[in-house]
């Protein structure tokens, strides 16, 4: 299992959604890291058309969390952006997602790191030249 893509277009993303779901099958917590505007939320849509969502995934940067429901799986995506500490998280029942084995696709973790499930799959993704972007486990 590669660990690191380069992702020269946006299609390529259906593939590396693929991979990651199936190596990480047991898994449902995945932490998405980069700068704004690195295609953190255009990577979960990805990952959510594998996993059977049919309507339009959006980032949840004002409500936190956006409920979605994929084949047999209910995901929640998460977007901390805009938190202002670990206590946010708290109120809104943090660990009723996180520990529910639903799927859970956080944006932002490191601002609620002390938070976040051990066995989470970290995902980075950078922006390298031309545009072209670079999707790295941790």
């Amino acid at each position: 299992m590669k660990h690191k893509w380069t992702i020269t277009e946006e299609n390529q993303l259906k593939q590396v959604a693929e991979e990651l779901l199936t190596e990480f099958k047991n898994n449902r917590v995945f932490t998405f890291s980069g700068n704004l505007g690195s295609g953190k939320t255009t990577f979960i849509k990805y990952l959510c058309k594998v996993l059977g969502v049919q309507g339009q995934v959006s980032s949840p940067t004002f409500a936190l969390v956006n409920e979605y429901q994929g084949k047999s799986h209910v995901i929640y995506h998460f977007d901390f952006y805009r938190v202002k500490g670990v206590h946010e998280a708290y109120d809104m029942g943090y660990e009723e997602y996180f520990y529910s084995g639903n799927y859970c696709f956080i944006e932002w973790p490191e601002l609620i790191k002390e938070l976040i499930p051990p066995d989470a799959v970290n995902i980075h993704i950078y922006i390298k030249d031309k545009g072209n972007r670079e999707i790295e486990i941790k």
